[in-house]
């Protein structure tokens, strides 16, 4: 099985999911640094209507200035925008398997779609 993981090797919940997918047999792993290769809105509307999410859900409020910025309550092509312009706004980890797409907070949501 492919499993993509956009990671951030700063992040603790991110290493341990990305652990999770290196120690679990027959899964091949692509790992993206979204700071340093962010996805575009397009793939970022993708991979949140994959996993039943909204653009808001999925926006990284802790460290940010998303909710000065209004974020929280902006129309979708307004969040996705700025997070393909300011990756760190991506609240990580993200997980696509053939299964489907989770956010893995915590880690062990990953385990849904392996």
């Amino acid at each position: 099985m492919k499993a993509t993981i956009w990671h951030n090797p700063a992040c603790g919940t991110s290493r341990k999911t990305l652990a999770i997918l290196e120690e679990t047999p027959g899964v091949d792993v692509t790992v993206i640094e979204y700071l340093k290769a962010p996805p575009s809105a397009e793939k970022l509307a993708q991979l949140y209507r994959d996993a039943g999410l909204t653009p808001q859900e999925g926006l990284r409020r802790k460290g940010t200035d998303a909710d000065e910025r209004g974020l929280p309550t902006a129309a979708d092509a307004t969040v996705l925008a700025a997070m393909a312009a300011e990756p760190i706004l991506i609240e990580r980890p993200l997980v696509e398997t053939e299964k489907g797409v989770r956010l893995c907070r915590p880690q062990d949501k990953v385990h849904e779609i392996l």
